[in-house]
């Protein structure tokens, strides 16, 4: 498919930016705040500290860093990434004089003033010179810590002050104390976040998971009367329950300030947890940053450095008043993003309706049990340390898995600090065996490599990359790409490597994004004579003997049903997925890669048409789920209006209606009852849509399985289910599309227009 340039255009910054989006950002805002405040409690609870910190947190991620930071999207607030981080602090800093999490307070303010100054220095690329996979060690890390911690909390059994893994161990033999009343709660609350998201309501959907896991609870502490302390007998067991098992806010919620203490900044305790603070936090912040600048639909690019000073000076208030550090959140910014926010007000309108909820919701607040939020954060931890991860990582090749791995196990001997350099080293050292260089070698040519930028006569680049290409390099190719005019056409050379690895590849992805959504586009050579432990798009590679590649059973018969039907197949991966992240499915949805490509066309109709497996991600960056599907695309000789059209939940109108108010509207035909039932079909131009939804096509349709098609204005992108095809499903794709653009195209228009351009 030729290249599309990006549709959207970008809206208006600042005050003008308000006025014009008002609506959609406060809209989203509400959504955001909805799922920021259990998220926030529960954080906040499971790091030690008072519940009203982790809103304080989320208050000045919105009120404050939202007038300083770099990014145009992202919500800021606290993570579930400090419970390990705080938990630590306070356990390192105590002293026997209840003074702990106002030490770590006067902690996160330095943490704070330090990222400041890092972002003033242009430090704001320390994110990208560690390895992917030492910050996914240290996520399944924090993951791990986040569930065994919390499951204490979930079955209402006081925790051992030991190690995470002898934490871990130990439950199973305190099963028996659990507290019956509380595991109901925690039960309950599990099975809400675990079943939720996988009903297709968009009317239950609508609120996120995590509150309906709150408001469902609400009425089980009335029932067991949690307000006063007594007993509950259950099969002749008796339990005790009491307020001490719910949220505890200050009675004077105008006395909710708790100021931070400093007399311990002399000692190497407070160092130790300033350090910790300010590393892990700005890596987190500047990753999920990142993140969410993949999922912006206005492809928008943050300043990193400005965004260091933004989360730095909101750190520091948020501390300086009694709440945790302040961060971007990749799971709120994905919901801000699906919600149709548009600037960086919602955020701001985020913090404020918080700050309105805590005055208005404090009594529901403090009915809130804490085994709900225990339930939420045991299901948060399990995803951050989820089998699939390891999985997806394994899949990227076997020594990500290593780094990852060797992560965890340093990060919980040890701390997250630890963790991250000692995870680092590892990663450095099997770098350096697998090039089979000496150390120094290594390291100059990790650092200086004699990699240059040659611009050719005609306005295209060619990036030649030398030596090694890994975390190290990132500087050295932040510095290259700068010289390459934004959305030009580049080769990017790796044939004179040694070793490229991920987190350098990831850079190159990135970069040929960045270039292809400018209108440029980016071609990587080079790789042939390099191999790999993975067919992974970014998996590390390694310049040996180049081997033959294997096909797959499934892609001996793709390649078997190409040659008798006269099309083309690959099945190497395709670099090139520009023209998939224009249509508005994958506008949030990162593409990993394609591969196995099917290539044809409909000649006497003038249709080309590609039928590729594709890997992406949907949801919160380290908790994305990654789904494999066959998608197919077509290109039509003929202008088309843009839409989606979906299947349509049973309760899905009565949300149509409410949404109505933020522009989103269910294109009904009443003529056509069936279709317009089960089918949801949106677009901005109801007219154009209209005029091309004749009847017989809507009669096409309603007899038809329908999963989600749509539209940019030049091309249809066709899916059925979230898994790859099988050979006779991918037969009956290619069909469907016959058959549709059938009643689509009238040939004796197309005569005499010329081919377009193979998707």
């Amino acid at each position: 498919m030729t290249e599309t340039h990006h549709m959207h255009e970008p809206p208006a910054k600042g005050w003008k930016g308000l006025k014009q989006n008002w609506r959609s950002d406060f809209l989203a805002a509400v959504s955001v705040s909805l799922v920021a405040m259990p998220l926030c409690l529960g954080i906040a609870v499971a790091s030690g500290a008072p519940p009203i910190s982790g809103l304080i947190s989320s208050i000045i991620g919105g009120v404050v860093v939202t007038l300083f930071r770099g990014s145009h999207i992202a919500v800021n607030g606290p993570s579930a990434g400090f419970i390990a981080i705080i938990l630590s602090a306070i356990h390192g800093l105590q002293d026997g004089s209840g003074l702990a999490f106002q030490y770590v307070l006067a902690a996160i303010c330095v943490a704070g003033a330090i990222q400041v100054i890092m972002g003033l220095f242009n430090l704001g690329y320390i994110a990208e010179v560690i390895p992917s996979s030492v910050i996914e060690g240290l996520m399944v890390a924090i993951g791990i810590i986040i569930f065994t911690t919390q499951l204490y909390v979930a079955l209402g059994i006081p925790a051992s002050d030991s190690s995470t893994l002898n934490q871990l161990l130990n439950v199973f033999g305190k099963l028996g104390d659990a507290n019956l009343v509380i595991v109901l709660i925690s039960v309950v609350g599990l099975a809400i976040m675990i079943i939720t998201p996988k009903i297709k309501s968009r009317l239950l959907q609508f609120f996120p998971s995590s509150l309906w896991v709150l408001i469902l609870s609400i009425p089980m502490v009335y029932a067991f009367d949690f307000f006063n302390t007594h007993e509950v007998e259950i099969l002749g067991q008796a339990y005790h329950v009491g307020p001490e098992f719910l949220i505890d806010l200050p009675d004077n919620l105008s006395n909710m300030i708790l100021l931070p203490n400093f007399s311990k900044i002399h000692t190497l305790e407070f160092w130790i947890a300033v350090m910790s603070l300010t590393l892990i936090t700005s890596i987190e912040s500047l990753a999920m940053t990142k993140a969410v600048d993949k999922l912006d639909p206005y492809k928008r690019k943050s300043d990193l450095n400005k965004d260091l000073i933004g989360i730095g000076l909101g750190s520091m208030v948020s501390g300086a008043i009694g709440g945790l550090p302040v961060i971007t959140v990749v799971v709120r910014s994905t919901v801000n993003i699906t919600n149709n926010a548009k600037t960086q007000w919602s955020n701001f309108y985020h913090g404020v309706l918080i700050l309105i909820f805590l005055f208005l919701l404090a009594p529901v607040i403090e009915s809130v049990p804490l085994a709900a939020l225990a339930a939420i954060l045991v299901y948060i931890g399990f995803r951050l340390a989820s089998p699939k991860v390891f999985k997806k990582t394994y899949e990227a090749g076997i020594e990500q898995l290593l780094f990852l791995v060797a992560t965890i196990i340093i990060t919980l001997a040890t701390d997250l600090l630890w963790g991250i350099i000692g995870g680092t080293i590892f990663a450095l050292l099997l770098h350096i065996l697998l090039a089979r260089l000496p150390l120094g070698k290594f390291l100059r040519l990790s650092i200086k490599p004699q990699s240059q930028v040659i611009r050719k006569p005609d306005g295209s680049s060619e990036l030649k990359i030398a030596g090694i290409g890994n975390f190290l390099s990132i500087p050295m190719m932040n510095r290259l790409i700068d010289q390459i005019p934004e959305g030009s056409h580049t080769t990017i050379d790796l044939a004179r490597t040694r070793l490229v690895d991920m987190t350098f590849l990831e850079k190159i992805q990135e970069f040929s994004t960045r270039q292809e959504d400018q209108g440029g586009q980016v071609n990587i050579i080079g790789l042939d004579n390099h191999v790999s432990s993975s067919n992974h798009k970014k998996a590390l590679q390694i310049y040996l003997h180049p081997i033959s590649q294997k096909l797959s059973p499934r892609q001996h018969r793709l390649k078997k049903l190409a040659e008798e039907n006269d099309w083309s197949f690959d099945s190497h991966v395709d670099w090139n997925t520009s023209y998939l992240r224009h249509f508005q499915f994958f506008e949030i949805r990162p593409i990993e890669r394609k591969s196995n490509c099917i290539r044809g066309a409909f000649n006497e109709k003038r249709v080309q048409w590609e039928i590729a497996d594709v890997t992406f991600n949907e949801g919160a960056a380290f908790t994305a789920e990654v789904y494999n599907s066959t998608v197919m695309t077509l290109r039509l000789p003929i202008t088309l209006p843009k839409f989606v059209m979906e299947k349509e939940g049973l309760f899905d109108k009565l949300l149509d209606r409410f949404m109505a108010f933020s522009g989103y509207k269910d294109i009904d035909f009443d003529l056509y009852t069936d279709f317009s039932k089960k089918i949801l079909l949106m677009g901005e131009d109801e007219t154009a849509i209209r005029e091309f939804f004749k009847p017989e096509l809507i009669r096409f349709f309603e007899k038809e399985h329908v999963q989600h098609i749509e539209c940019n204005g030049e091309a249809l992108l066709i899916f059925n289910k979230l898994k790859p095809a099988r050979t006779d499903e991918t037969q009956e794709i290619i069909r469907f599309a016959d058959r549709l653009t059938d009643h689509i195209i009238d040939k004796n228009e197309i005569e005499d227009k010329g081919d377009h351009n193979t998707p």
